[in-house]
């Protein structure tokens, strides 16, 4: 699998549950004062510049869409929604 363009090819990083101060259990999807989460990338568009495949990336959580191939998840986003390389 191969990305195009300006796109990218990522797996996110799964962050559990979280624990609040007070106590309660915050699932994943819960954590709206996160807004950036962390992947590694699988595959680069030939358009992109400053990101290669296993780069660990932080983006925008709303940004993109998942493709499942193979029976595991991916997610599709574009370079432009990428806010840190490391």
């Amino acid at each position: 699998m191969k990305a195009v363009g300006r796109n990218l090819i990522i797996i996110k990083e799964k962050e559990g549950t979280t624990k609040t101060k007070g106590g309660l259990l915050l699932a994943e999807n819960q954590r709206e004062d996160i807004r950036y989460v962390k992947a590694v990338v699988v595959s680069a568009g030939e358009e992109v510049v400053g990101i290669k495949k296993d780069d660990n990336i932080f983006f925008d959580r709303h940004a993109g869409h998942k493709v499942e191939f193979e029976k595991l998840l991916y997610h599709v986003i574009k370079a432009q929604d990428v806010v840190i390389v490391t």
